[in-house]
């Protein structure tokens, strides 16, 4: 069994977007587009884990412009095959650890992202994550909520906490995947000391928390 998550999003790539078709999905994913979009409008967006550019496709439609990173160049390739206005979408394949944006963005959208960070590395994503953004900017952080019947089960549990989910492609292969579902309580205590104005939105499929960078750093 696979236990590499980039190789397992890298063989994902094809078939990663069929889990949006899904109609009772549908509502969520219309309340979370329209909010992303409002959001993000006449924004610069600094876009971590974009993936095939689902979530980047939406955001577009109102930002000002959009720099779409992954660490797997697979699920590149199929974002750069989407229709973008105004060709104001550019990718990058990036470790978003070890990657220097020439200048902090005026926001950053980091979707389903998060379930896929170790509980002992968070502190490091969010430091990360926060680095990329201006002072006074917004961080949007986006991802899944466990509903039972619709996510994979949870199969395994470490010893600090972290769970997984064992996972099958359509070519066959076995995957154990890292997917850790936070609480709302969880998540404002992890970001309290870093940003302001946490604005939490709990959908029943997806969770979205939207805050802001102080305009001064102490």
């Amino acid at each position: 069994m696979n236990t590499d998550l980039i190789k397992y999003y890298h063989d994902r790539a094809a078939e990663y977007e069929k889990v949006y078709a899904l109609p009772e999905r549908q509502e969520d994913l219309a309340t979370a587009t329209a909010l992303l979009k409002k959001v993000f409008s006449g924004k610069e967006v600094f876009e971590i884990a974009c993936g095939t550019g689902f979530w980047t496709e939406r955001i577009a439609e109102t930002a000002a412009s959009v720099f779409a990173t992954d660490i797997n160049q697979s699920v590149i390739d199929v974002a750069e095959k989407k229709s973008y206005p105004n060709a104001k979408v550019a990718f990058a394949v990036a470790d978003l650890f070890d990657y220097q944006t020439p200048k902090p963005y005026e926001s950053l959208f980091a979707g389903f992202i998060w379930s896929h960070i170790l509980l002992q590395d968070l502190d490091r994503f969010i430091c990360t994550a926060a680095g990329f953004v201006a002072p006074g900017g917004r961080l949007v952080l986006m991802d899944n909520n466990y509903v039972e019947g619709s996510n994979y089960p949870l199969s395994q549990q470490d010893e600090a906490g972290n769970t997984f989910q064992t996972r099958k492609l359509e070519d066959g292969s076995s995957h154990l995947v890292l997917k850790n579902f936070p609480t709302e309580f969880f998540l404002r205590e992890s970001w309290k000391d870093i940003v302001t104005n946490i604005e939490f939105f709990d959908l029943k499929y997806y969770w979205i928390l939207v805050c802001n960078l102080p305009h001064s750093r102490s």
